[in-house]
């Protein structure tokens, strides 16, 4: 019997969807992406880059030092620790120490593991936050979490809204940029979309390597027969917005189209690392012998051009070649040492080069991944994901380097201080964009969404 109904049950919810789309269509008044717009109040920082870490990196094992896991090493968490929360395979192990040393760095004496040795050297221009919580512990959720600011699929990233709020800088390049290192993260090509805001607003895919976006040539034989290519398809399009009226994917379709059409001459240029020096090159580490260095160089590297070209949301993804990427179930020791050979050098000179050009006081940078990961061990020197407590950082314009905001337990375990969320995070990264994120709305299914929905709360500690 429930068979037999429950096939209406889409259909119902099929055409309620399709009336929330159709509510969500644009008007006249609907800011055009490629049009740059007024802040809120005056923005301390004028690009983002985001370094998601996808697996959820381990924060007791990089930037939260908890000398009690070496003291219960191999101990039951359950009578160490007390209650435990179920884990997302719920395997508990004994407690597990860390393989790496900790010692305090820089000026500011804030905890760095040996896995970072390039990353220690600035750890003074770094906050970290290491309070974090998230909603989920499974992947797919929690990624969805932290780029739109909700555990299902289907809403606007954060690129998309700050694209949404600002509109672009540079009308020959989109203004949210993903650079792919080989690793769509669980949950895929949503982590990144527009969601019920104009197609135009979504994440353009670059690669790092190679040409960034696949056909970005011309196949013509000149640039004047492209032209008049698209012209035609334009007069088509407005001939079918005429016939059926106006239609957001056509609309930016249309400006997608113009938008690629420019991406064609400015791509090869912005790809094109001849202009930089060997020195310079060298720092990233361009053509390591390891090749996810090599990989996250380039989109380091890229980053920077991109930041100078008035890219307002770039996102970087982990290298390809590992399966598993920060989700060390198992075989933690590698998995990480691996991760950090690939990141760390290049992220150390994302920031002595930005502070070289003059840019780092005006580009945010945030380290982080969907979750941490547990104080006890999983299958073979593995851990589990642990939502309940973990670390990020952030750097750059508008930031209060050298400082530490929160705390997880002795264990690492759980948030005891400093307590936040990533509604909070995507508050005070829209602050920082002059972006107040209650009066960023856009009405979709009779409502005015936000990015923070009914939440979120300027992490006002960790600014200067």
């Amino acid at each position: 019997m429930l068979n037999r109904c429950a096939s209406g049950f889409g259909a119902i919810a099929l055409t309620a969807l399709m009336q929330e789309w159709a509510d969500a269509t644009p008007d006249a008044s609907t800011p055009d992406a490629s049009t740059p717009r007024k802040a809120h109040f005056p923005p301390r920082v004028e690009s983002v880059i985001f370094m998601y870490m996808d697996g959820g990196p381990s924060h007791v094992d990089t930037f939260d030092h908890k000398p009690m896991l070496a003291k219960f090493d191999g101990q039951d968490p359950r009578q160490a620790m007390g209650k435990l929360e179920p884990t997302q395979f719920n395997n508990i192990g004994k407690v597990m120490k860390s393989p790496w040393n900790f010692a305090r760095r820089g000026e500011s004496g804030n905890w760095v593991s040996d896995l970072f040795p390039h990353l220690a050297n600035h750890v003074d221009d770094l906050a970290f936050l290491k309070g974090m919580t998230s909603k989920f512990s499974e992947h797919t959720s929690a990624n969805y979490f932290l780029h739109t600011g909700s555990g299902f699929q289907g809403r606007p990233s954060m690129g998309a809204w700050i694209g949404y709020g600002l509109g672009s800088a540079n009308q020959d390049l989109p203004g949210f940029v993903v650079l792919n290192g080989g690793l769509i993260p669980p949950g895929g090509l949503d982590n990144f979309n527009s969601g019920f805001l104009p197609a135009t607003y979504q994440g353009s895919i670059f690669k790092p390597k190679g040409d960034p976006v696949a056909n970005i040539r011309r196949r013509e034989a000149s640039s004047q027969l492209q032209r008049q290519k698209l012209d035609l398809v334009r007069e088509l399009d407005e001939q079918t917005v005429a016939a059926i009226g106006q239609d957001d994917q056509l609309e930016s379709a249309i400006k997608n189209y113009e938008t690629a059409f420019r991406m064609q001459t400015s791509i090869p240029e912005l790809s094109e690392f001849n202009e930089e020096t060997q020195q310079t090159k060298d720092m990233y580490g361009l053509d390591a012998k390891w090749a996810g260095t090599d990989i996250f160089a380039r989109e380091c590297l890229l980053a920077r051009r991109l930041v100078e070209r008035g890219v307002r949301f770039i996102e970087l993804t982990c290298p390809g070649g590992s399966g598993d990427r920060w989700d060390q179930h198992g075989g933690l020791r590698e998995g990480h040492q691996r991760n950090c050979l690939s990141v760390d050098q290049p992220i150390a000179a994302l920031i002595t080069d930005l502070k070289q050009r003059g840019l780092f006081d005006s580009t945010l940078l945030v380290w982080t991944g969907e979750f941490g990961r547990t104080p006890f061990a999983q299958g073979n020197n593995g851990r589990d994901h642990n939502p309940f407590g973990f670390t990020l950082w952030m750097a750059g314009g508008g930031i209060k380097g050298g400082t530490s905001y929160g705390e997880t337990d002795e264990w690492g375990y759980k948030a005891v201080q400093g307590k936040r969320e990533i509604h909070d995070l995507h508050a005070t990264i829209l602050h920082l964009m002059g972006i107040d994120h209650e009066r960023s709305t856009f009405r979709f299914s009779g409502r005015d969404m936000r990015l923070t929905d009914v939440h979120g709360y300027v992490i006002h500690e960790v600014l200067s």
